[in-house]
């Protein structure tokens, strides 16, 4: 093991924690600096007018290896912190939607079985299914040459159906980017490791507990009995180099470390980095929001599963994409119920009270429940820039930078992942490894 150093870490998200304790575990000396009150970045609890909710509710994959062998780490157990549901897209019942779940069998079996029994899919819709996941395997899951989502869907001949009831959906929740501008290549790498892989790598893993208390607080109390530093509510102004170190500057006392791993947003790193080095990349990014309405209901309201996927129609203010029932999660939220909206653009201008009675009447009108149109009380929470807009052959950063001992991490790193947990928690470790 290489020699022990003094190391900053900038950001307390996903990334920020994967990278403070794969460092602190290999004996470094850590600090953590965190310039919100709570860890977790933009997968975190947040306290809103009385009420604790995530700022926005999110979903993880059993391919999300890294994510899961980090909580393993860090003394949670994803056994009883996520719900673990089989791959599925499942409309309300009665709806025009569809109905596909896998079965229980081992892979590739599970998703012939899940096409087999799948309602709502006419026959030349589970043929073009069939093809795609054939081709896609035939080809690795790899293309010579980026493209759309849309034009390799309509380059294997999917049909109108197939497309709006399954893989429209799946790449805006996947990649938070409509399917004419998302990347073909970012797609089948999430589509490989899940409907590709094993059949427990497709399972939808589901949050029981807040996101801050997934993973981020957790992994700050790991590194903390190691002896780390952990520094909340304490943003870092500058990074400057200082002979062979690095000086940070603070409202506290500034500090020099041998490394500094910059784990923030894309914008918040390029204006600590923007004098050191080159960002040209980060500087090109255009980002996508994602917007969660929470509708509290009775405690007896529930729905007949733990999710929905609900077909969008913006024009006739039908803007969610998936509804969770909280109250299938945690005993404590009955009645909660979490609305989604994916690539959200079209949805903010409305504004929160008017987005909030059209996601409460769309859910009335998909599930048949006219009580459901009048909440006892609604919040909306949008992240304007919850991820960047993953397009075909986008340039993102590597972890190195130019710069010795200086290096970022964070979802938007060059990698194969959109903007998810696990593309954080990947860039935070390869940070990490990169600085010892």
């Amino acid at each position: 093991m290489s020699a022990a150093r003094r190391i900053a870490v900038i950001g307390a998200g996903w990334a920020g924690c994967a990278a403070a304790v794969e460092l602190t575990r290999h004996g470094h000396h850590v600090t953590v600096f965190e310039a919100g009150r709570v860890p977790g970045g933009r997968a975190r609890m947040v306290k809103i007018g009385g009420h604790t909710v995530d700022n926005g509710q999110h979903i993880l994959l059993g391919a999300y290896r890294d994510t899961l062998k980090l909580m393993h780490t860090v003394g949670v157990d994803p056994r009883q912190a996520l719900l673990r549901l089989p791959l599925q897209m499942c409309y309300p019942p009665g709806s025009d939607g569809m109905e596909f779940i896998a079965a229980h069998l081992p892979a590739p079996f599970h998703l012939l079985g899940a096409l087999w029994r799948s309602s709502g899919l006419g026959r030349d819709d589970k043929l073009a299914l069939a093809r795609f996941s054939t081709s896609m395997r035939w080809i690795k899951w790899q293309l010579n040459d980026d493209c759309s989502v849309a034009e390799l869907l309509q380059r294997f001949d999917q049909s109108e159906r197939l497309i709006r009831l399954m893989w429209q959906p799946l790449c805006v929740a996947a990649l938070n980017t409509p399917i004419e501008r998302a990347s073909a290549q970012v797609f089948l790498a999430v589509l490989r490791d899940s409907l590709g892989a094993r059949r427990a790598a497709s399972d939808m893993l589901i949050p029981r507990i807040g996101l801050s208390a997934l993973l981020p607080q957790p992994a700050l109390d790991f590194i903390a009995k190691r002896g780390a530093t952990v520094k909340l509510g304490l943003a870092v102004k500058n990074i400057a180099r200082c002979g062979g170190q690095w000086l940070l500057q603070t409202d506290a006392a500034p500090e020099h470390f041998d490394a500094v791993i910059v784990a923030t947003a894309p914008a918040t790193a390029a204006g600590l980095l923007q004098p050191l080095i080159e960002i040209a990349d980060i500087a090109a990014f255009e980002y996508e929001p994602i917007t969660t309405c929470y509708l509290q209901y009775a405690p007896e309201i529930r729905l007949p599963r733990p999710l929905f996927a609900l077909e969008e129609a913006s024009g006739a203010n039908c803007f969610g994409q998936f509804v969770f029932d909280r109250g299938q999660l945690d005993e404590y939220q009955a009645g909660l119920l979490a609305v989604v909206i994916s690539a959200a653009g079209n949805a903010l201008p409305h504004g929160h009270e008017a987005l909030a009675t059209a996601m409460a009447q769309q859910l009335a009108n998909a599930f048949r429940m006219p009580s459901l149109s009048a909440p006892l009380w609604s919040h909306v929470i949008s992240e304007k820039r919850a991820g960047f807009s993953c397009r075909p052959a986008l340039a993102r950063p590597a972890n190195q930078t130019s710069a010795p001992g200086l290096l970022l991490a964070g979802d938007y790193t060059a990698g194969e992942y959109p903007a998810t947990i696990e593309g954080a928690v990947r860039s935070g470790l390869i940070a990490a490894r990169l600085s010892s």
